[in-house]
Parts: structure tokens; sequence; C-alpha cells
């Protein structure tokens, strides 16, 4: 029984005004499994059950908070976070937090996290002169961290969302940048020439380069998922995407699933990248020792590097003409020409690899071809 009456030394009843002194005392067990006691003392019977039920009100609204510093919760949510997402997914939060959250609330207590203070940050934040997109990541990440104290039980809830996310003031959209057909044609044709003539000069790693820009343009895979490619990977004229490859990791390259469920695709090759391929098969069966099927198309042995990719990706554009883009945009590319096409907005996104085809409408669906006349003309006709 939790209640006790209290006695001297000599076994008397302890009294005060008449009435007897009471210990109230509640042992709980709390959310990271270690038992506690809290001891209270009053008089009265009436008041000792009335500071039990209040005691225990308080624990089972969690308002008895462990004593947990942000920087240890950091510790947990990231081993937690080590087995249930991607490797570079989860090298990008501890960076993200280590930077931006811990400096400012490491020795803070998760109790003691309130809406003033995350505000304080998000000032301190603006004040920084990042970008707002940057801004809102860095909010997402400790949103999430804080989100897995409360279902955790450690926390009743979460003031960053309290807080609320970065708003950024209205300004004009950034346009997509994207290459047209024409402009790739000038782009790869750039490329394909500075490796011949690299391969006059005896190198025939440039190749590599130009094969990789072909797949990107034609394909709309993401960066990693080309590294990953090897020849094994395709089959009857089609690509099987099933793994990627991160270089950015301590310890050198990491091989990865795809971003998600639906990156996990098989997707039809055209014609023009087909010869390319065809013609780069040849060419590393001759040249490279030991050539073998499970070989890296872009690389050989080990798949070209991101620093080396993105100086060819410069110089490609500089010796065709065009406008300089980024890996990234070539995905942009691949889909901003199918779409001004009028092709399947659900077909785009499966051969993106989308999660959501929401997504995709999001970002290209101002790229469709206006179709108001033919709606227009086929109402019309009901008559």
């Amino acid at each position: 029984m939790p209640i006790y009456k209290m006695t001297d030394k000599n076994g008397k009843n302890i009294r005060k005004d008449g009435l007897q002194k009471y210990r109230v005392r509640i042992n709980y067990t709390d959310s990271f499994g270690k038992p506690h006691q809290i001891d209270r003392v009053t008089f009265g019977a009436e008041t000792a059950k009335q500071l039990e039920i209040q005691l225990t009100q308080k624990i089972n609204a969690k308002e008895i908070a462990p004593k947990m510093t942000i920087g240890q919760l950091f510790t947990e949510y990231i081993t937690a976070k080590r087995s249930e997402v991607r490797e570079t997914s989860l090298d990008k939060s501890l960076r993200i937090l280590r930077k931006n959250v811990l400096p400012t609330f490491e020795s803070v207590r998760i109790d003691n996290l309130n809406v003033p203070m995350v505000q304080k940050w998000k000032q301190e934040l603006s004040e920084q002169g990042l970008a707002i997109v940057t801004r809102k990541n860095i909010y997402g990440e400790f949103r999430a961290m804080m989100n897995y104290a409360v279902k955790m039980e450690y926390i009743p809830k979460n003031p960053v969302i309290t807080a609320g996310n970065f708003k950024a003031p209205l300004e004009a959209k950034k346009e997509m940048l994207f290459y047209t057909p024409d402009e790739f044609k000038k782009y790869i044709s750039a490329a394909k020439n500075y490796a011949q003539e690299a391969e006059d000069g005896g190198s025939m790693y440039e190749w590599n380069y130009y094969v990789f820009f072909n797949i990107a343009f034609y394909m709309g895979m993401r960066k990693g998922e080309i590294y990953a490619l090897q020849w094994t990977d395709i089959k009857d004229g089609y690509i099987s995407i099933t793994k990627s490859i991160a270089q950015k990791l301590k310890g050198g390259d990491r091989i990865t699933p795809p971003k998600n469920k639906p990156s996990i695709r098989t997707i039809q090759i055209p014609e023009p990248l087909r010869a390319v391929l065809s013609e780069h098969y040849e060419r590393c069966k001759k040249a490279v020792p030991k050539f073998s099927d499970d070989m890296y198309i872009c690389g050989g042995e080990r798949p070209i590097r991101d620093t080396s990719l993105e100086k060819h990706n410069k110089k490609f554009a500089d010796l065709a003409g065009v406008k300089r883009i980024r890996i990234h945009d070539f995905r942009h590319s691949h889909a901003s020409l199918l779409a001004n096409e009028g092709i399947n907005i659900q077909e785009i996104a499966r051969r993106l690899g989308h999660s959501n085809i929401s997504m995709t409408w999001n970002t290209y669906s101002h790229l469709y071809p206006r179709e108001e006349e033919r709606a227009v003309k086929i109402l019309n006709e009901i008559v």
C-alpha cells in the first residue's frame, strides 16, 4: 500500500493539529525502463489519498519527465534510425543535426525545451542567410527527432511542431533547368568528341562520362542508380534498377537499396541508348583487362567519381555552348521531354521511380501541352 502512517522512534503515531502524519510513496518505471520512487509527506488520511491520486495522475500524464538531454536523445534517435533508413539518409540526418541543432540544444533537457527557445533558434538560423529550402530541411530533421521523443513517450508533445516551420516570403518560383532535345544533342556531341579525342590520345576512360550522360537523359535515372549499373542489369532491351551507390560516406562507396520501393523498376531502353551501350560494351571488352559483365557500366571495376563527373558536366556544357545544369537536372530533362509530348504522368512517375504520383504532377504538370481547345471541341459535339 503506497500510504503509510508515520510513527516516532517509540512507535507512537505522529500527529499535528489532531491529524495523523502519512507518507505517500509511489513506485513507477519510466520510459527508459528505469525504476523510480516518489516520496511525499502530508497530514490527514483524506489529504494523503488526494496526494496519491495527484501523483499517480502526474505519472500517467508524463508530467514527471525523464532528465534526458537533447544530446542524449540524439544518440538514441540515430541508433534507432540506423536500422530503418538508407545509409545516405542517415548520414544526411547526422550532418544536419550535428551542425545546426546540437550546438544550441545539446545540453538542454528534452522536458525543458519550449516554443520560445525553438523560435529564437529559428531566428538565429534565419540570420545566417541560409536558403529557405535549407532551413526547412534543418527544421524537418529537428522535428523528426523530437517526434521520436513523443513516440517513445518521453515528452507529451513536440514544441518544434508548435513553433512551426520556416515560411518563405512571396517570391517568384525558380525556373526549372533542363535540356531540350536540341540542347542535349549539342551537349552529347561535345561529350562524344571529347571522348574520341582522349581515345586518339590513348585513353578509353572518357567514354564512361559520355555513356553516363546518355543514360541520365534517356532513362531519367538518379546518379547513384547509374553508378550502380552493371552489364548484368541489362537484358532483352531493358534495364533493371535494383540498387544505388553512395560515394560521400565514410569508409568509401556503399551499395544501398534504391530510394524507395517504386524506385526498384525495370525500364525499356530507347534505341539511341541501345546503340550507345552496345558500342560501349564492345569497347570495354577490348580495352578493359579481365573484363566481365559484373563490372560497372560507367567505370569498370569502380564507378566514376562524383567530383570528376561534376567537372566533366561543366566542361561538356561549355564546349557545346549550352547552359550549365546540375547532374540531377538530367532527370528533369528526361521527364520534361516526355511531359511536353503528352506522355501519361503515371508512366513518367514509374520511369523516375517516384513514390507518389502527386510529386511528379506537382513538378511537371505545367509542361503538359494545353488541351483546352480539344476539351471544348469534345464537349461541343455533345448535342
